[in-house]
């Protein structure tokens, strides 16, 4: 689970970690400043856990109205939703409900290889020309294949990792 710190907009208030919504909301409650005001307003932040959850913080702008949707995505969602999720709402600007979100609504087609090239390869290797004699297939130029493709799809980085993707 990642750990997040709340630091207040107070400057005579002290901040605290967390690691999941509730902890969050009690200790929230409980956190008062130098004059023993309760403290309202927090930034969140991302500190410490896997790179693509940082992604997914990022992506979905984690603040303390929207924070329980952010760690039940954390907990129950696989890295490719996080990823599709973080292509439609931090690449591509779709909106979404952080209360009822699911990846599937973002039409958004992944590819997992490194580069424009290798997708242009993949996809000549399942078939894009149809059937290619053995003879004929060093004759494909894949760099002007890998160019085409660019139009209608995108290389991005998240978590380190580098994806190819297409909205359909």
């Amino acid at each position: 689970m990642p750990q997040l710190h709340a630091q207040p907009y107070d400057q005579n208030a002290i901040g605290f970690y967390f690691e999941s919504a509730e902890e969050y909301g009690n200790r929230a409650k409980k956190n008062r400043n130098a004059n023993g005001d309760p403290v309202e307003e927090y930034e969140i932040q991302f500190i410490d856990g896997d790179d693509i959850d940082g992604a997914l913080a990022k992506a979905w702008g984690v603040n303390q109205v929207n924070i329980g949707g952010y760690f039940k995505a954390c907990d129950e969602w696989e890295d490719y939703q996080k990823k599709i999720f973080i292509i439609g709402v931090g690449e591509i600007g779709c909106g979404f409900d952080p209360e009822d979100v699911h990846p599937e609504e973002f039409d958004v087609d992944l590819y997992h290889v490194n580069s424009m090239k290798e997708l242009a390869e993949q996809m000549v290797d399942e078939g894009l020309f149809g059937d290619i004699p053995e003879n004929l297939e060093r004759y494909i130029d894949m760099d002007a294949v890998a160019r085409d493709l660019a139009y209608d799809y995108t290389e991005t980085e998240i978590a380190g990792e580098t994806l190819v993707y297409r909205v359909s």
